[in-house]
Order: structure tokens, then sequence, then C-alpha cells
């Protein structure tokens, strides 16, 4: 059975950080990855608010940071782990082999929850976006909308308000659930339409998002699509070993600690408010410092 100082659970920018950081203290390092690197990033054409790059694809980004991780030592296995036991020494079990760490970060992210339209993945990157301050700049003095209610909608809404032409606001209930004050905020914000009690039915472009059609046949010109309906955490491998919030993210504050002396969780999968690439890195760092 192998072992290692520190082992990690995904590689995108937590867990590649925390290799990073765990490497340069000496330590043996091995990185868990059963889909690809980057994680969530690695998907989106150009990234604009990294520090050090003014733009840069997500696949390059990623590629980057990786490398300097197993130029450092760390050690890369493409398997998918399936259980985790705990102990002095964690137990990691994965589908083709089994390993033991001293010390283990779980940094598996999270996926963003889609629409579950036909042609949704053929235009991500071509007009439709997850994360609108990634990708608001593209289309600035454009038309956009927003799809979700919650806080990072009617947050996202607000923001592109301010370098967008036009923003549609579309919500499924006639009430929003963000915060009373922020959706009254973007109410009274002459450029942001609201359009309640609506869902995207049709997605219309040939290379890129040109028009959505709503629920009620209503055509909207678009420049860009803005989905912020929620994320889901991949959090199932330890949904009976760490406390998990009701949404299912692993509670621990910024010191990235969970009940386990030896287990600390790093990046979106963590309870945190802002889910961006440096928090990522941020807490891949403290992670491994801890």
């Amino acid at each position: 059975m192998n072992h290692y100082d520190v082992a990690i659970i995904g590689a995108g920018i937590a867990g590649l950080t925390a290799a990073i950081y765990s490497s340069r203290a000496g330590k043996s390092v091995v990185i868990f990855e059963g889909e690809g690197i980057g994680g969530q990033i690695a998907s989106s054409p150009v990234v604009e608010n990294y520090p050090a790059y003014s733009e840069i694809s997500g696949m390059e980004l990623s590629d980057k940071i990786y490398e300097q991780a197993i130029n450092l030592g760390a050690e890369l296995e493409f398997d998918k782990v399936v259980e985790i036991i705990p102990g002095k020494k964690a137990i990691i079990k994965a589908e083709y082999s089994e390993y033991t760490a001293d010390k283990l970060i779980i940094a598996t992210g999270a996926k963003h929850r889609h629409l579950g339209i036909e042609r949704e993945f053929d235009l991500v990157g071509r007009g439709i976006s997850y994360c609108a301050v990634c990708d608001g700049t593209l289309y600035k003095g454009g038309t956009v909308a927003v799809v979700g209610g919650g806080n990072t909608a009617v947050t996202s809404a607000i923001y592109l308000s301010g370098i967008c032409k036009k923003v549609y606001l579309i919500h499924r209930r006639d009430e929003f659930r963000a915060d009373v004050e922020l959706a009254e905020r973007a109410k009274n914000i002459s450029n942001i339409e609201m359009k309640l009690s609506r869902t995207v039915s049709r997605l219309i472009g040939d290379d890129k998002i040109s028009q959505i059609e709503l629920n009620d046949g209503e055509i909207l010109d678009l420049d860009a699509l803005f989905v912020n309906i929620g994320q889901v955490p991949n959090t199932e491998l330890v949904r009976d070993l760490l406390n998990l919030d009701e949404s299912g993210f692993i509670i621990a504050d910024e010191s990235c600690k969970t009940k386990y002396d030896n287990i600390f969780v790093a990046g979106d999968v963590r309870t945190k408010v802002a889910r961006q690439l440096t928090t990522a890195a941020a807490d891949g760092t403290v992670a491994a410092l801890a």
C-alpha cells in the first residue's frame, strides 16, 4: 500500500495550489483526479480575473498550475477515490488502488446546476456562462440575461447592469429567494428588466447564442445568457464522513479544518461566500499550511 505525507482529492485550482505548497514544504504529495485537470475553470475559454494574467484560457491556466505542482514533486493519480477511512493515517481507496496518508485535503469542487435544455452544453463558452464575474466583461455594452432568483443571480444582474446595455433577470417564481434589500436594489436599476414566473424553454443560435425563447413564447435577443441557479457540491464521497450544510457543502471556516484533525477541505466544496479562482487558491494555501 503506497503511503504519502499528503493526499489531495481533486485537481482543480484549490487542490493544485495545495499540492504546490505541500511539495514546497518537502512533503510527499499525491493528487487524485477522476475526470480532468483544472475543475470547472478548465472549460472557460477566457479568464480575465486571475492575478498576473490579463487574459488566459481556463485550460492553459490549469495546465500551468498543474505543471508547477508536478515539477515540485507532486504525483498525479488518474483514479477515482471511492472510499475514505479516517484515522491517524487516512486510508484512501480508489477504483484501482489503495493508499494511506498522514494528511488529507478534500478539494473535490462543485458543479454548476444546469438548465437541462437542449443545446445547453453545446453553447457553453459561446454565449452561455455560469459566472458573470468571470465572463461579464466579454459582453460589455451588449444585451444579456441572467437566470435565477437567489443572491448569486441578483448580484450578477446588478454587476452586469454596470457594463451591459440591457439585462434581463429571469426567474421561475413571482418572488425572489434573494435578500429583500438586494432584490429591491435590482428592481430600481433602469436597465434591468424582470421576467418573473418565466423559464427558458429554448436556446437559439448557430455557432453562438443569439436568442432565447421563454416558456410563454416570448423571444429575447441576447449576446449572452448567465445561468445562476445554484451549484451542486461534489460531496458524495464524504456524505457520511464529514459535516455538511443544508445544501450539501462541507462545513468548515476559513481555517479549512474539518472535524478530523488530519482532514482538511479547500475550494468550492467548502461552505463559503465567494467561489472564485482566487478564493480556491487561497483555500489550497491555507489547507496545505494547516
